[in-house]
């Protein structure tokens, strides 16, 4: 099953807020600071570190 990022990204951030409650500032630079790395050079190895 294949999840767009932007969803993915949309439902973690939901469920964090809900749970831990960190102050929004946090949130939104982990989230943005997730979708940078994505699309850097480190994407392939962090794709092959978390699908194994």
């Amino acid at each position: 099953m294949d999840v767009p990022l932007w969803l993915a990204l949309i439902v973690v951030g939901a469920l964090g807020i809900k749970l831990v409650r960190p102050p929004w500032w946090l949130v939104a630079v982990i989230l943005l600071g997730g979708y940078l790395l994505a699309d850097s050079l480190l994407a392939p190895a962090i794709d092959t570190a978390t699908t194994k």
